[in-house]
């Protein structure tokens, strides 16, 4: 079983700091401040692609397979650089949304080239690029795999519509995990944390962007269309849980290192980091509430005036392959965008990789993708008001 990157000290969803960088960054689109916003006709740079065969692409540690001798190795990315001839410098320099925003976002908004042809960032932070004009629209003229195979429940968020901008590198979900021994009983509901007898033993998110939807949900809410007032109803039930001693904290990754210790028996989790859990602790579940769960995703962008547009479209274009997509889906272990790549697991000779191809969590059947949704993103108006209200809840 592969390493799952939120496990390690690196975050993977980035905790909102809103008095920290965060907030003053996630303020700077909502200030109309007149250098940030680049216009359409200031985007696109010169291509070298034709000649220059290189990129430079930005992504999160442990976020691409590697070979079990050598995790120097990329096996997916060095058959690109062999078919194509197209040589990628891949850094992981991506540990958190905030600072790695924080770190190219002066010379994007001055009209600079950042370096990178290439970034994976989490859709929310995308929304903020996407509203900022910091990425150029794809051509899918040169995508033709990323248009025949993107899973449609990925297809148009409410941030770009159509996916113009953007295309999902994985995808997850943000759910309930719980150990299924120790509490005797399915968790099935949101509502079901709020037991007696799980007084002290639950734990949420601290995150805003990581919270907020699946709490909503709860309430019935469609996250595609939610509301302030859905915002400040969450916060108030949640206030209410903390002051009544149910919830024992807020937590980043670490919530995983509290279920598998048996310190919390039910906690707000992604999907991803659950089918690692069970490899160690089959009684560890993981749950999406009948009400409805969010679907999210972590997605590849060309940021303005970068210099290798159309090597990054083709790179892009070859993880849609779906015998690409489920060479990368054995390793990570997160939801697949390529639904296609599903078959091509199941007809593996070996047996552990066939099996992936009937996981829920990497390929969510009919009856769960009915209960899955993408929240639309937190305005750059809203952001400082709800991360104020939020992080005060959440001790951030």
């Amino acid at each position: 079983m592969p390493v799952n990157r939120k496990t390690s000290p690196l975050s993977r969803r980035s905790l909102l700091r809103a008095l920290g960088g965060g907030a003053a960054l996630g303020g700077l689109a909502g200030c109309g401040v007149p250098a940030a916003y680049v216009g359409p006709g200031d985007r696109a740079g010169a291509d070298l692609s034709a000649t220059d065969k290189r990129l430079t692409w930005a992504n999160w540690p442990l976020y691409i397979d590697t070979d079990d001798k050598d995790t120097t190795r990329r096996p997916t990315l060095e058959a690109f650089e062999k078919r194509t001839g197209i040589s990628v410098d891949y850094i992981e320099e991506i540990n958190d949304n905030d600072e790695f925003f924080g770190k190219i976002s002066p010379s994007l908004m001055n009209h600079q080239r950042t370096g990178r042809d290439l970034i994976t960032i989490s859709d929310w932070m995308c929304a903020r690029f996407v509203r900022l004009g910091w990425v150029q629209e794809m051509d899918r003229a040169n995508q033709p795999n990323v248009t025949k195979y993107l899973d449609p429940l990925l297809s148009s968020p409410a941030f770009d519509p159509g996916r113009t901008s953007s295309v999902p590198w994985q995808s997850g979900i943000t759910g309930i995990a719980y150990n299924r021994r120790k509490v005797g009983r399915e968790i099935k509901h949101v509502s079901d944390l709020w037991a007696d007898d799980l007084k002290g033993r639950v734990t949420l998110l601290s995150g805003l962007d990581e919270a907020f939807a699946l709490l909503m949900q709860a309430n019935g809410v469609d996250i595609r269309r939610w509301k302030a007032d859905d915002f400040h109803q969450v916060c108030d039930q949640v206030e209410k849980r903390v002051r009544g001693g149910q919830i024992r904290r807020f937590t980043g990754n670490d919530y995983i290192k509290d279920l598998a210790g048996g310190d919390v028996l039910a906690c707000q989790a992604y999907s991803g980091d659950v089918i690692q859990l069970q490899a160690d602790d089959p009684d560890i579940r993981f749950v999406v509430p009948e009400e409805g769960a969010e679907l999210w995703a972590e997605s590849l962008m060309i940021p303005n005036l970068a210099r290798h547009k159309a090597n990054a479209e083709k790179l892009i274009d070859y993880y849609y392959e779906p015998e690409v997509a489920a060479e990368l889906a054995a390793w990570v272990n997160y939801v697949c965008p390529v639904p296609a790549a599903r078959d091509v697991l199941a007809s593996s000779k070996d047996k552990d990789t066939a099996a992936l191809a009937e996981a829920p969590l990497i390929f969510p059947d009919a009856t769960l993708r009915r209960r899955l949704a993408i929240a639309r993103d937190i305005t750059s108006t809203e952001r400082t008001e709800f991360a104020k209200r939020w992080n005060a809840i959440a001790g951030l």
